[in-house]
């Protein structure tokens, strides 16, 4: 039983997954496409939309001084988590190895002690986002189910990933299943939530930076 559960969440569970993640992504993103955009009658007074778009980009993912005293610990926190799960997703040796199975890419990894103490950390600053939100009146009012819906697919799979290698409680091929049955949920829910906005967040960056550069507009 325990190995079906398993063979299950490896074969099955997980090519749906992956396909319901490419399908929804692209169409999200063909959706923004195809918008009807209006034509800009303004001159174009820039030269280098490219340089504006990357400039944007580069200066919207780093807080201004001006705000850090009322933003540093939501910069924090927010840095803390996103940086630790992708180091977790990407440079975790295991990850590594289906990574390259499905694309044939492959890198260095680091090691399993440093996955898991970062995978501690990321964990620790996704709750005291939750906790933030909840205790901010502000936060509190503006969320909705998706941002705990995203919340919580966001944490499961490093809490789970965690329980794996430290053989927590129930055997192991279990634990592992559980595990890969969050990704897999994790991955379908991702281009129907706010996740995406993991590729909307530099599109839309990018193309008020290139808007800007042709209107001659300098950002500081």
């Amino acid at each position: 039983m325990i190995m079906e559960l398993l063979n299950f969440a490896k074969g099955p569970a997980m090519q749906f997954a992956m396909v319901i993640f490419a399908f929804g992504i692209t169409m999200r993103l063909f959706g923004v496409l195809v918008l009807s955009w209006p034509k800009d009658p303004v001159e174009t007074r820039g030269n280098n939309q490219l340089i504006g778009a990357l400039r944007m980009m580069a200066m919207r993912s780093w807080p201004h001084k001006e705000f850090l005293p009322r933003t540093w610990y939501s910069e924090v926190i927010g840095y803390t988590f996103h940086i630790g799960f992708f180091v977790v997703f990407l440079l975790f040796v295991p990850h590594i190895v289906f990574i390259k199975g499905v694309t044939g890419l492959s890198w260095p990894g680091l090691p399993g002690w440093m996955i898991y103490y970062t995978s501690l950390i990321t964990v620790l600053a996704l709750l005291a986002v939750l906790v933030r939100r909840m205790v901010n009146p502000v936060l509190r009012k503006l969320a909705n189910p998706d941002d705990y819906i995203s919340w919580f697919m966001t944490i499961s799979p490093v809490v789970t990933g965690l329980m794996v290698t430290s053989h927590i409680g129930i055997p192991y091929e279990t634990l592992l299943a559980i595990h890969i049955l969050n990704v897999a949920a994790l991955m379908i829910w991702f281009p129907f939530g706010k996740l995406m906005h993991a590729f909307f967040i530099w599109s839309s960056r990018g193309l008020t930076g290139a808007t800007f550069a042709r209107k001659g507009v300098k950002v500081q």
